[in-house]
Parts: structure tokens; C-alpha cells; sequence
């Protein structure tokens, strides 16, 4: 019995010294963040303040700037893009919806966009779980909408989307910003 709990302390032990050496993964350039329509719904729905359903969650990695000309440098106009940094940007429905005049079923999906200019094509695809626009697949878009980009005179330094209330009670407009861009991206359900 003795030897039994000196070897389950030297294992522990070791665990332990071995879990203490090991190396944190660093801090991505480009962390992930998440915005809710209704907005703050997690917070609301604990605080019991949650007057409408929840709708639509957004999950994406911000990156920034930092001195960079972004659009038609960086991320070249014309070109399929992740909407965002790592991952391919994350929407997930949970209620069916209308993006212009397709329809798509509540579930999870990925976000697109070809920029240009004047516009931004948006586009949903139902590939989710994947890096970047590299294995980007058109036959499994579900919706393709042609949306503004409005230049904005102040430019936003992180790359930044969050959900509002569109312009009537079933419209929510999910905006995006970065560099000197904005577009406003319509959902009716």
C-alpha cells in the first residue's frame, strides 16, 4: 500500500512539474471576438433583461491597421476574402432569414466578401470550420448580396462588426468597419 501512494505522488508530481514548464500558445495578432443581435444578449438574458429572441451571432478575429493601407494593398479589391483575420469568419442564424432575395435556414456558416470601391459583395457559404479563403468553395454559397461600402472619413484601426436594428422591426443590419470602409449588411427576419 505504501508503494501505491509514493508512486501516485511521484506521478502527480510530475504532472504537476511538467504542466508548469509547458508553454503558453502566444497571443494572436488578430484576437477573436463575437457580436450578438440582440446586441449584448448574454448579459441581457442573465441580468433577465432579453426582450427579443435571439437571432444572429457573428465570430471573428479582428485584425488591425497598424499603418497599413489596407483595402486594394492588403487585401486586394476584386478578391475573395475571409472578412476578417485566421479563421473564416463565423455567422450562425438561429432563425431563418432573408439576405436579399435568398433564403437561408438558421445554422451555422461562414462570411465572405469581395471588395470593391463603391461595393462589397457578401457572401454566405455553409463550408464553416476552416482557415482564411484558401479552400473557398462558390458551389456551397447559399446567399450573395452586392452591399455600399461607404468610406468613412476617420478610419477604424481594428476590424470591427456588430449587429443593429435595421430600418423596420424585422430588418437587422450587421455593419462592418475597417480602414476607411463601412458596409451594412441586411438581414430581414
Amino acid at each position: 500500500m505504501k508503494i501505491l501512494i509514493v508512486a501516485s505522488i511521484f506521478c502527480l508530481t510530475t504532472m504537476t512539474l511538467q504542466a508548469q514548464n509547458g508553454k503558453l500558445p502566444p497571443v494572436d495578432k488578430s484576437p477573436m471576438d463575437m457580436s450578438y443581435y440582440p446586441p449584448n444578449y448574454p448579459i441581457l438574458k442573465i441580468q433577465d433583461k432579453a426582450v427579443e429572441p435571439l437571432l444572429a451571432r457573428v465570430i471573428y478575429s479582428r485584425p488591425q491597421k497598424n499603418g497599413r493601407e489596407v483595402f486594394g494593398d492588403l487585401i486586394d479589391f476584386g478578391e475573395i476574402w475571409r472578412l476578417g483575420a485566421n479563421e473564416a469568419t463565423e455567422l450562425e442564424l438561429f432563425k431563418d432569414c432573408k439576405l436579399g432575395n435568398a433564403k437561408i435556414k438558421k445554422g451555422r456558416y461562414s462570411l465572405y466578401a469581395i471588395p470593391s470601391t463603391g461595393k462589397w459583395t457578401i457572401i454566405v457559404n455553409k463550408e464553416t470550420d476552416t482557415w482564411g479563403a484558401f479552400k473557398y468553395d462558390a458551389s456551397k454559397d447559399v446567399a450573395r448580396i452586392d452591399v455600399s461600402a461607404e468610406v468613412q472619413t476617420q478610419a477604424a484601426e481594428d476590424f470591427s462588426m456588430y449587429f443593429e436594428k435595421g430600418s423596420n422591426s424585422t430588418s437587422v443590419l450587421l455593419n462592418v468597419y475597417w480602414d476607411h470602409y463601412k458596409v451594412a449588411i441586411p438581414f430581414v427576419f
